[in-house]
């Protein structure tokens, strides 16, 4: 699967009665013949709803026949109920019914896809937001002590914050972090990812481990620092991939790491949770499966369409070629505004984290609509 949803938010179903009697009893006066009733008006059962204006058969979208449809199916299945839209319920149910039959094959995934639904293309008001970026849930060392290179304080939300509440910028919270409860201790430049990220998994020293997970913010806009690296020569244009940043800001420890750190001045506190062993779940409430879910800006999208995506990398360094596949519409983020402008959840880990820090590209993105 190249990763990456079909809104139809109406629905009419026709509830038809008929009431039968028969009645018998003892032979009585003989009464005049009453006129035959009239035949009941049967109301015509409304033809389905017109496609959606500009819509095309999946079979035309980029990519489609390379598609491993049996693992979009089941992503679909998977992600689904959390639009309760009448089409996508029926469609939901209708999919997880096949799946639940078991030994669903690729053909059969793939001829439901293309039967029940058809792709509408999601328009760029301005072509430089159409953007495909990519997230992961990270794993770092942490320590319940501070040291040398453990001496970033993972906070919480100070007491007594209220949702809506605007705290001091990075730049200040970094110099008086004593109001605010210390939950453990990173290394500067993996704590500045880990709030970019919004959560991920800490192993400490001791061998435990427990997942930051997102509790607040101080209500200050996130601001890239890729680009201010690049305009200052920090970093190449084409070369400003999350490995390249983390490694300069690991390089460059202390006050001029923090002076670029603070370009951003939204500050990200946490809470500490068990952790799950699986993947994170996102504002749909539900997992996010691997590559096959997207953080959208919920003011375009429901939590719960399938989205096809098509992106080309280009001649950024360090990136893959393209991205293109069906994903499901299940997070958001506050960098995710547009309705062309998505962020990929790649997985857990290293690996996803360096494939996630190299993806920002040019993104097409096509909503998949029920047909009925």
């Amino acid at each position: 699967m190249t990763p990456g949803a079909g809104r139809a938010r109406r629905g009419a179903a026709l509830w038809l009665a008929a009431l039968l009697s028969a009645c018998a009893s003892a032979p009585g006066p003989v009464t005049p013949p009453q006129p035959e009733p009239p035949p009941p008006v049967t109301q015509p059962t409304p033809p389905p709803p017109p496609p959606a204006v500009g819509a095309m058969a999946l079979t035309a979208l980029p990519g489609w026949d390379q598609e491993d449809h049996l693992t979009a199916l089941t992503a679909y299945g998977a992600g689904c109920g959390v639009d309760r839209s009448p089409a996508a319920r029926r469609t939901c149910a209708d999919a997880r019914t096949l799946l639940a039959r078991g030994r669903v094959t690729p053909s059969e995934a793939r001829a439901f896809l293309e039967g029940r639904f058809v792709a509408v293309e999601a328009v760029a008001p301005e072509p430089p937001r159409a953007l495909l970026t990519a997230y992961f849930a990270p794993e770092y060392e942490a320590r319940r002590t501070p040291d040398a290179n453990f001496d970033a304080p993972v906070l919480a939300p100070p007491p007594g914050w209220r949702r809506g509440d605007r705290l001091p910028d990075r730049a200040a919270i970094e110099a008086d972090p004593a109001s605010y409860p210390v939950l453990g201790w990173m290394r500067a430049e993996d704590l500045f990812f880990l709030q970019i990220q919004g959560s991920g998994y800490l192993t400490f020293a001791d061998g435990s481990r427990a997942r930051a997970a997102y509790a607040a913010d101080n209500g200050h806009p996130f601001v890239g620092i890729a680009r201010p690296m690049a305009d200052r020569g920090l970093l190449p244009p084409n070369g400003t991939s999350g490995d390249a940043i983390r490694a300069w800001l690991a390089a460059h420890r202390g006050p001029e790491a923090r002076a670029v750190m603070a370009l951003n001045p939204r500050y990200i506190f946490f809470r500490m949770d068990p952790d799950d062993s699986g993947h994170p779940a996102g504002a749909a409430g539900i997992p996010l499966p691997e590559r096959r879910a997207i953080a959208v800006d919920p003011a375009h999208w429901t939590y719960g369409e399938p989205v096809w995506i098509e992106a080309d990398g280009g001649n950024l360094i360090g990136a893959r070629a393209s991205y293109r596949g069906l994903v499901m519409a299940l997070d958001t983020g506050s960098a995710i505004r547009g309705p062309v402008r998505a962020d990929l959840y790649m997985g857990r880990g290293d690996a996803a984290g360096a494939e996630a820090g190299a993806v920002r590209h040019p993104l097409r993105m096509w909503r998949l609509v029920p047909r009925f």
